[in-house]
């Protein structure tokens, strides 16, 4: 090889004998050299973008304030939804109502029904079957790790006697928990209202009495009873019951333990279905002689249709033989 002067300096250049080879490799080489990109542009492709369409406002939001508060912000397709379906607004009846915004509860499973406003002030609860029996866990959550309202519910035929309560949730927010603790083989059909919830009659209201705390009570009503109402309540302090609809000696169609934390600002109130005859409903008072309560029990529809099924004047025949 032989050196150069370019510039003041010293530069090797190879032999004519290596020179040969080079030049084949830099033609070789000089079509990849086009295809690179230069200097002045970026050597990666911008990540792709994911593109969202601009929809209505998100859950909750109807005015126009709250609207243009979410604009640029959350105002996409897509959104997390409370478990279960959507109430319709054009809902008129209640019976509607509840058939459409119902859910299946497995056995097992638990569902969930949160209210963010402090102006819900009570909720009903209605569980129902098609046939089968229906044991759950109903629990109020205030908070973290507050409960202040829980009770256990087993109902012999959830289609011949739904069940149906109002649960009072105060100073908001609040959650109302349903959990099936019966087996898979027996699903329930829960449905949760804020709207339209009944009240206690002005019958229930005035009649109460007074059970002291071990002590108990039974109200007997007649065959043409098709509901019954029953309020428990106290003088602010807790609240230990157990209720129970029996047909016939120590035969329970439907029993609800209950457990309030206030039975001044949180009572009870609760629809028991009473067909046929020979329903009495028991309230036992669970907790000790220091905490007494309040308990209604007054009948809420009458069928003044109903019949025994005896027919006055008919034949009665003794011994077998009509022709004797």
């Amino acid at each position: 090889p032989s050196t150069t002067t370019l510039f003041g300096r010293h530069h090797l250049q190879p032999s004519p004998s290596r020179r040969l080879p080079m030049l084949f490799a830099s033609l070789i080489v000089a079509p990849a050299l086009l295809l690179t990109p230069s200097g002045s542009t970026a050597l990666r492709m911008p990540s792709p973008m994911m593109q969202l369409r601009d929809t209505a406002a998100p859950i909750g939001t109807s005015t126009t304030t709250d609207t243009a508060n979410y604009q640029g912000t959350a105002n996409y397709q897509g959104r997390v939804v409370p478990t279960g379906r959507q109430q319709s607004i054009a809902q008129q009846a209640r019976a509607k109502q509840a058939q459409e915004t119902e859910i299946l509860v497995q056995g097992g499973s638990l569902r969930t029904w949160s209210y963010q406003s402090p102006s819900v002030d009570q909720v009903e609860v209605d569980l129902s079957t098609e046939g089968r029996p229906l044991d759950a866990d109903i629990e109020l959550w205030h908070g973290p790790d507050n409960t202040p309202v829980k009770m256990r519910v087993y109902v012999e035929n959830g289609e011949m006697r739904p069940f149906s309560a109002v649960i009072a949730t105060p100073r908001g927010p609040n959650t109302v928990a349903i959990r099936n603790i019966g087996q898979l083989e027996f699903p329930f059909a829960a449905n949760v209202a804020s709207d339209k919830v009944d009240n206690p009659s002005a019958a229930c209201l005035s009649k109460s009495q007074t059970i002291q705390g071990g002590a108990l009570r039974t109200y007997p009503f007649e065959s043409s009873v098709d509901s019954v109402q029953v309020l428990i309540k106290t003088d602010g302090r807790p609240l230990n019951s157990r209720i129970e609809l029996l047909q016939g000696p120590n035969n329970n169609k439907q029993v609800i333990e209950l457990y309030t934390e206030d039975g001044l600002n949180r009572p009870f109130f609760c629809t028991l279905a009473t067909p046929g005859s020979g329903n009495v409903v028991r309230v036992v008072n669970t907790a000790p002689v220091e905490f007494p309560m309040s308990a209604s029990v007054v009948a809420h529809l009458i069928n003044d249709n109903y019949t025994s099924g005896a027919v006055l004047g008919g034949d009665v025949v003794i011994g077998g033989d009509l022709t004797w």
